[in-house]
């Protein structure tokens, strides 16, 4: 299968990719990751990405999109693949469309992960993470620790993040309905959206997304 995985930040979408991925036998392919492998090996678009990400500027659409179909061409991604955090917006949306059609495959779904935004600003804003060891993190609701503001692994001291304040996730949320969430219209008029709740225990969320995708692909059958 083919599929684009969408959703607001804090929805759960690189848990998620990780384990349909793995259920679907397909490769998991994510921008951060398309980012960070093109920069470690030096190749020209890593080259131009970090270029633009030392200046503090965006990298641009088609540097994104190079990775993503230099990604895509791979042995392993023949047969399908999980796209997480692409496409970013209907620019590359578009551009999607046009690399599918040139190789003569399409699209099997669109998975869309929703979540309300006042459980997204809590998923988020209550993380705490250690100063000693970053891998070791918490949340104020979900997984609070034995002790305020103390980790239980280390007894170094809890904090939060910048990135995870409600004023930086509810600018995020701005930025993902300003320039993502116009794809789920995009890809509506395809007929490819499958919506889904993405609240709830991370396993359910998991054989919620897999029932609705198996679902669709017999309804297309």
């Amino acid at each position: 299968m083919r599929i684009v995985l969408v959703g607001p930040p804090g929805a759960g979408k690189g848990t998620q990719a990780a384990y349909l991925a793995k259920n679907l036998s397909i490769p998991h392919i994510s921008t951060g990751d398309l980012f960070r492998a093109n920069i470690s090996q030096g190749t020209e678009l890593g080259k131009q990405a970090k270029a633009y990400m030392d200046a503090g500027n965006l990298v641009p659409d088609e540097v994104t999109i190079g990775m993503a179909k230099d990604r895509m061409s791979q042995p392993d991604a023949v047969n399908g693949f999980l796209l997480d955090g692409f496409p970013r917006n209907v620019g590359q949306a578009e551009a999607l469309d046009e690399m599918l059609q040139g190789e003569g495959v399409e699209l099997d779904a669109v998975l869309d992960l929703e979540v309300p935004e006042d459980e997204v600003v809590k998923r988020i804003a209550g993380r705490r993470v250690c100063r000693n060891d970053s891998a070791h993190v918490f949340h104020v609701t979900y997984t609070p620790p034995k002790a305020e503001g103390v980790c239980d692994e280390c007894g170094g001291e809890l904090y939060q993040r910048d990135d995870d304040s409600e004023e930086t996730v509810r600018k995020r949320l701005e930025v993902y309905h300003t320039q993502t969430e116009p794809i789920i219209d995009y890809y509506k008029a395809q007929g490819l959206v499958v919506t889904i709740s993405a609240l709830g225990k991370v396993a359910d969320v998991t054989a919620r997304a897999m029932e609705a995708l198996q679902q669709d692909k017999a309804a297309q059958a």
